[in-house]
């Protein structure tokens, strides 16, 4: 028996490994009529925050060579709109469902994941720090260690359930970050989030999104966010989660070798969101043939 279950700990189980990344497949209900969602070992949903958010103008969003660049504006239906229009199909899920949380300030933070702790469907919580935090001027939560040090403490004190941070590559040491969201409480990091990135028309001279600068995301970052996986799991304990770039079954497994106990898919839901199906198959076939049981057996064991 081949067994793809990853417990990350304190309770949460996943069935595979193989999760899907915020904004990139919804709130899962989008898709329910083309793919079976349960074949994944859990979902993360859209960034969600407190109120509804429109989001930047478009154009928002653009192809580039093995990847694309987006600046969305972590648009989204807002809390209320979620537990009203969301859940019923949210809870009778079989995989985990993990909320992202944006936010604008600590305090916002704090009061999403308190009115959504009494739902007894949500496995955890993925808080995106790379949203800026108004009252410290637009900085973003996770690239000053004060404010996501910070962050982190007052987010553990409001909640029991498990906890994710989802850490950034656009800073110095992401390293010593993701050592900071440990000390601090957090059950998990999920890295990377999107890198810097922009396109011009060379034909009209404008930039092709309206932002100018956004978040390029696909295979083009994956060796980025390997590299990263690599230097985070050189220096926590608790379990990463991998994102940036994976397409295939291969992918998985080398993310895993880095350091990564769980993956997210993003952008090649966009391309292929049947992907799960072949990787699954995949990690299966691979198992079989590197003669292992667990998926477990697999987290960090590349050779130095």
């Amino acid at each position: 028996m081949i067994d793809l279950r990853v417990d990350l700990g304190k309770n949460l189980v996943l069935s595979n490994p193989v999760l899907t990344a915020s904004g990139t497949f919804g709130y899962g209900d989008e898709l329910v009529e083309i793919l079976d969602i349960n074949r994944f070992g859990g979902i993360v949903t859209k960034s969600l925050s407190l109120e509804p958010r429109i989001g930047n103008p478009s154009p928002r969003i653009v192809e580039t060579v093995s990847g694309m660049i987006n600046s969305i504006g972590l648009a989204n239906i807002g809390l209320e709109a979620f537990l009203e229009q969301k859940k019923p199909f949210l809870r009778e899920l079989n995989c985990k469902v993990i909320v992202n949380i944006a936010a604008k300030t600590e305090e916002e933070f704090g009061t999403v994941i308190q009115k959504l702790d009494n739902e007894d469907w949500i496995a955890g919580y993925e808080i995106n720090v790379s949203c800026p935090n108004v009252k410290e001027g637009g900085i973003a939560f996770g690239t000053d260690s004060q404010v996501l040090d910070r962050l982190t403490q007052t987010l553990r004190k409001t909640t029991k359930r498990f906890l994710i941070i989802k850490l950034s590559p656009n800073v110095t040491d992401i390293a010593a970050m993701a050592k900071i969201v440990q000390d601090n409480g957090a059950d998990a990091v999920s890295l990377i989030n999107t890198v810097y990135g922009a396109a011009i028309d060379i034909y009209t001279r404008k930039p092709k999104i309206n932002t100018i600068i956004g978040g390029l995301s696909g295979p083009a970052i994956k060796p980025i966010a390997v590299a990263n996986i690599i230097k985070v799991q050189n220096s926590v304990d608790i379990p990463i989660i991998g994102i940036g770039g994976i397409s295939s079954g291969e992918d998985v497994v080398e993310f895993i070798l880095a350091g990564a106990s769980a993956v997210q898919l993003g952008t090649i839901n966009f391309m292929n969101p049947y992907a799960v199906n072949d990787i699954l198959e995949f990690l299966r076939v691979y198992m079989k043939q590197q003669k292992l049981m667990s998926i477990s057996d697999l987290i960090g064991r590349f050779e130095k």
